[in-house]
């Protein structure tokens, strides 16, 4: 995988969204997230090796609430949240159709 590429499981991760990468990677298993890069459709991820680049977005279901959020930058650990913070910015939810 190239330096401006991630992998999902390993970004919501970072991106401190899961407690454990296991559990990020089989969120993504399940088909419960949505991804969108500029000018392309949106697709549901399947597969936890699936990559995220900055400025893809995502939208995915946690507890309960919508999360939309675009991918401003990969990281390269799993720091505290403050830092976890500045890997994303929220998205308004997106509408149902």
């Amino acid at each position: 995988m190239s330096d401006d590429a991630c992998r999902i499981d390993v970004w919501l991760w970072r991106a401190r969204f899961f407690k454990t990468r296991s559990l990020s990677a089989k969120f993504v298993d399940d088909g419960r997230v949505r991804l969108t890069r500029p000018g392309q459709a949106e697709v549901r991820l399947d597969k936890a090796s699936r990559a995220v680049k900055p400025g893809d977005h995502l939208v995915f279901a946690v507890g309960g609430r919508l999360i939309a959020v675009a991918v401003d930058a990969l990281g390269e650990r799993r720091g505290p949240p403050a830092e976890a913070r500045t890997l994303y910015s929220t998205l308004d939810a997106p509408l149902s159709s």
